[in-house]
């Protein structure tokens, strides 16, 4: 079993990794290994050794001058006591001080998992190790979980703190866990940004003091997702040992890592102490989120296929955890607020000859929503667009053959609504106190059952008016003015909006699990392990520019895998940058991901639809791997240029993505290598065929044309809607080896001899390669 207690000392272990800890005489939890697994056997060659009495250290027992707990490598720390690292938790205690001394009480250890009562948890472990804690002087009662989940090679942390005592307690802080590693060259990777430059990767030394990443906003914010790694400065994509942090939550969130004098790092993660106060009667408890662990010594690539299989097996859930997700056409971008019946079906048809599946309304469908100043809240249909109602028009796509998804904003409301109007102490506002808006709306009062239950009723009728497969969830402003008159105590305000939050998608969702929910919240803002209990998929960024979605999408691919980024293919010049794409590589970073378009096609000419009718059919061969294969990223020596591969679970197939951002005169050979398959196999490479519009080679085309043509004249922009040019398609047969080691490529466009084997990547050109194993 992954679990095993040897007198003090409880070892997990999971299919690579170990991770030890130990009672100590005084009954503190001593923290004594994790990294990738060991042979049973003794742990005191790799715990920490105590043979010095460490200056400016406070001896916790008199008796013991080389025991302080300021220089312990720890499992959990108290107050007081001499530990002067950053805690894990600060409360009041019912005694009416500041400190705390957990010791140890007791264990056990149990099947699976123990589910959390208020929050959503991961499901289908393997193990559970509850250890009781108590503080001596006032009964405090503090239990830690840690439960395995061996085959994804993660092992998750949470806490409980009971009041066992006989007066108050208030908790000012309390982080689902903390562990503190002893320190191996350890670099931060954070990754943060905001709207439109969500998850950038961000890497910076580990120096002495304490580096903190969080969020304020009342959600898990686009500006520091919860989820972080500690890796060897010396770790590779596929070498070194690399730790991951995460944490299973959607709202206020702090990670902590202090790197102690003596080179101990102490990571934690959990609820954010800003304006948190939570008060315990006696008898009560409080729970954390849960935190998520990981190791590996196989590079970031091998943290992230753990954070991969952990999300794939023990997050997401219902019918949809595995099921391919359908190709989508979100409307947004083809009409804002301003659309008709008629031109949402002539949208519909068009995106039905390429091969869409799924046609997305999004906002405006309802109320007085002609912007985003009114209507917000009231999930009336307008009748003025959509006479029929949702059931009519359903029934025209469905006859088209698409399912119908529809977007909603339930968490806010406009002040211009008949919601706010009946309703407006139900909106989120500071009495006595000037009340701030973003995007022209409030927040509504999820802390209010009675908010919560409006919300499950509204959606919930809506849903079952007409035939909808699928639901785009949205959150489009931070949360302020937090306060809430049904609360007595406003420190409680963010954590439970959360948790209604939580029991308001549960109530909606679970009983109706044919509907795909999609979370979003203004692009990034709230991609998170919370959400993913409820939406199997989150909209990674507003931002559709592929060359921002290469960052973007990267970024979140160290925690999270490709089947949870919805990732779209729009028009050009983009929205967010102005900059001008090639077709095909808006289509192929969005492929690595899950699927949509959001574009008018009407706009399109018959060339540009014949490349969407291919890719979507590409994308559709090729669906299974590419949203549920294992992905990695695969290091290029040049800085212009990115590699992104999906091999299929059973090893027969991958798809490898390589992009070009800017071009370089008389560029050097590329060398293109695909890792993970069997060495002695064999496999066919072949690029996907694709092609570039005459009018991308301007005035080049004077020079391969027999007669001189005005490259913007007449002729050649009546040529360019009937005739583009074929990239350059290679295909080589080798072994895996032989593909690890690389695959030399033809010579890109450098400024002279153009032939059908030159590669046309430019500024912001790529390729998608498809390996398949040859069936001897």
């Amino acid at each position: 079993m992954p679990i095993a207690v040897t007198g003090d000392d409880f070892r997990l272990d999971t299919a690579t990794t170990s991770y030890w800890l130990r009672r100590t005489p005084f009954g503190h939890l001593e923290h004594l290994y994790y990294g990738p697994r060991l042979p049973a056997g003794d742990a005191e060659p790799v715990a920490l050794k105590r043979t010095a009495v460490l200056g400016a250290s406070v001896d916790y027992d008199p008796g013991d001058p080389l025991y302080s707990l300021d220089t312990l490598p720890l499992e959990w720390s108290g107050q007081g006591y001499g530990d002067y690292r950053f805690s894990p938790v600060e409360a009041r205690m019912p005694d009416g001080v500041f400190a705390s001394d957990f010791t140890y009480v007791g264990h056990e250890v149990v099947a699976g998992c123990v589910p959390i009562d208020t929050l959503p948890s991961a499901y289908d472990g393997d193990q559970t190790l509850r250890v009781t804690l108590a503080d001596e002087a006032t009964g405090v009662e503090l239990d830690l979980y840690w439960t395995v989940f061996e085959a994804a090679d993660v092992v998750t942390r949470r806490a409980v703190l009971r009041n066992a005592g006989s007066d108050r307690l208030t908790l000012r802080r309390l982080l689902s866990g903390m562990v503190d590693l002893p320190n191996r060259d350890l670099e931060l990777h954070t990754f943060d940004g905001g709207w439109i430059k969500e998850a950038h990767r961000h890497v910076r030394p580990l120096t002495y003091g304490t580096h903190l990443n969080g969020s304020t906003t009342g959600a898990s914010s686009n500006r520091h997702n919860p989820g972080f790694l500690l890796a060897e400065s010396t770790a590779t994509q596929d070498d070194g040992w690399v730790f991951g942090v995460n944490l299973i939550y959607s709202g206020n969130h702090l990670g902590v890592v202090e790197l102690s004098n003596h080179d101990l790092a102490r990571v934690g993660v959990g609820i954010h102490p800003d304006r948190f106060e939570w008060v315990l009667e006696p008898g009560e408890a409080f729970e954390t989120p849960e935190m998520v662990l990981t190791v590996s010594d196989r590079g970031l690539n091998g943290a992230s296929h753990h954070f991969h299989d952990f999300v794939g097996r023990h997050v997401v859930r219902g019918p949809w955890r595995d099921r391919e997700r359908p190709v989508l056409l979100n409307n947004w971008e083809a009409h804002f607020f301003s659309f008709t019946e008629s031109t949402l079906l002539d949208l519909a048809k068009r995106a039905k000859a390429i091969g869409v599946e799924l046609f997305v309304l999004d906002d405006g469908w309802f109320g007085a929503r002609d912007s985003d100043s009114a209507g917000l809240g009231d999930y009336e249909v307008n009748r003025r667009k959509l006479p029929g109602g949702l059931d009519r028009f359903a029934t025209r796509l469905k006859r088209l053959g698409l399912d119908f998804g529809l977007w909603f904003e339930p968490e806010m409301v406009n002040e211009d609504s008949d919601l706010f109007r009946e309703h407006p102490d139900w909106a989120v506002r500071t009495p006595g106190r000037r009340t701030t808006r973003g995007r022209n709306q409030l927040v509504l009062d999820l802390c209010n059952p009675k908010v919560q239950d409006h919300i499950i009723e509204s959606v919930g009728r809506v849903l079952d008016s007409a035939d909808i497969t699928y639901v785009k969830w949205d959150m489009n402003r931070h949360v302020s003015d937090a306060y809430s008159p049904t609360l007595t105590h406003q420190g409680e305000f963010h954590h439970r909006y959360v948790r209604g939050l939580y029991r308001v998608l549960r109530e909606i969702f679970e009983p109706r699990p044919h509907i795909l929910l999609e979370s979003c919240s203004s692009g990034g803002n709230r991609f998170d392990l919370g959400m993913l209990c409820f939406s199997p998929q989150i909209w990674a960024s507003d931002d559709t520019d592929p060359v921002e979605r290469l960052k973007i999408q990267e970024g979140l691919s160290y925690l999270y895998p490709p089947s949870t980024w919805a990732a779209h293919v729009s028009g050009a010049p983009h929205q967010q940058t102005l900059r001008a794409t090639p077709l095909s590589t808006r289509f192929n970073v969005a492929a690595f991901g899950v699927l949509g378009y959001e574009l008018d096609l009407k706009y399109l000419g018959r060339l540009e639809l014949k490349e969407l009718r291919e890719q979507v059919d590409f994308y559709r061969r090729h669906r299974r791997t590419l949203q549920f294969g294992r992905f990695s990223r695969v290091r290029v020596p040049k800085g212009n240029k990115v590699q992104w591969q999906v091999v299929a679970r059973d090893g027969a197939s991958a798809v490898t993505g390589y992009f070009q951002t800017l071009a370089q005169a008389s560029e050097g050979f590329d060398r293109l290598r695909v890792i993970g398959l069997a060495p002695t196999e064999r496999y066919r490479i072949e690029t996907r065929p694709q092609y570039l519009p005459l009018r991308r080679f301007g005035e080049l085309v004077k020079h391969i044309l027999p007669v001189e043509l005005n490259p913007d004249g007449l002729v050649m922009r009546t040529a360019g809607k009937v005739r583009n040019v074929p990239d350059d398609v290679e295909r080589y047969d080798a072994s895996g080896a032989m593909l690890a080691s690389g695959v030399l490529l033809h010579n890109q466009f450098v400024g002279s001899h153009y032939n059908e084997q030159t590669r046309l990547l430019g500024d912001f050109g790529s390729n998608l390669y498809v390996v398949e194993l040859i069936d001897e």
